[in-house]
């Protein structure tokens, strides 16, 4: 769970509180009426809740921002085949005027998350909208303006951790996590990175050539020397170690127990203060 206060003028102050759908019902009852009751009056509470499949806000929450006459309001999803008559609504409040394929184009090209949608239109209306009137954009400029950004980015990020680049890693989680990257699938990405680099190690430690360790990587030549050179800087032990680090991330955000007897439990914590936590790990 994540908390932010910030101080703003006049005097007024905002608590942010972020993954409220972890608190449970008795949570609420016991920690959040109480805290409500006492809040100072020049203070405003606002709490976010991601609501996804058995995840729900308590309705001992909801109950309790409505006592306290403050404001629920549900942001729905849109359905993924209602996306494109979506994507061209706001792209016209942009300055684009996207068609029905142009539109399609960019869902098919960026995925189904609507604030990565959201940050591709904000992207192409910076580049080429025209200030006076609507620009008109068309399949081959959405495909060949919104690359897939998203999931080269996600691989920047595996190969950070794979190069142990602290700074890299951390720059590159957070500006995903800022587009609308879900951890889950960030995580798998990362996972797989390292248990790839794992293999190449093993290979490479019992005699095999550079040369034939590449032929039989499924990357670009110039990212296959990459790679090949952070992972003959690291070791398998190390990499062992990371991929541990990546499974204790994926219990700990889900809420189980540590995975051998020496860890704390960190479930508490909110998931990307868990995954920050890894990555320091990861990188140390």
């Amino acid at each position: 769970m994540a908390l932010c206060a910030m101080t703003m003028a006049m005097g007024q102050r905002v608590i942010v509180v972020d993954g409220a759908e972890r608190w449970k019902p008795a949570e609420v009852e016991r920690d959040l009426l109480p805290a409500i009751g006492q809040l100072p009056p020049d203070t405003t509470l606002a709490m976010f809740a991601r609501e996804e499949g058995r995840s729900k806000a308590a309705p001992a929450l909801h109950k309790a921002v409505t006592q306290a006459g403050g404001q629920v309001v549900e942001e729905a999803t849109i359905k993924p085949w209602e996306l494109p008559k979506w994507v061209r609504q706001q792209a016209a409040g942009m300055g684009l005027q996207l068609d029905t394929a142009a539109a399609k184009a960019l869902v098919n090209q960026v995925g189904e998350r609507q604030q990565r949608l959201l940050r591709e239109l904000e992207k192409l209306a910076l580049e080429v909208a025209d200030p006076s009137g609507q620009t008109r954009i068309g399949v081959e400029e959405v495909e060949g303006r919104t690359a897939r950004s998203a999931e080269r980015r996600a691989f920047s990020l595996a190969d950070a951790l794979v190069s142990a680049d602290a700074g890299a890693a951390t720059r590159t989680y957070l500006s995903l996590r800022q587009q609308g990257e879900r951890l889950p699938g960030l995580s798998y990405l990362m996972a797989s990175r390292l248990r790839e680099a794992l293999a190449v190690s093993l290979r490479l430690q019992d005699g095999e050539s550079v040369a034939d360790v590449k032929r039989g990587l499924r990357m670009p030549a110039r990212a296959a020397d990459r790679f090949v050179a952070d992972v003959q800087r690291s070791e398998p032990k190390r990499l062992r170690a990371s991929l541990a680090a990546l499974a204790d991330l994926e219990v700990d955000t889900r809420g189980g127990d540590p995975v051998s007897a020496d860890r704390t439990r960190l479930s508490g914590l909110d998931e990307d203060t868990l995954a920050l936590r890894a990555i320091e790990v990861i990188t140390a």
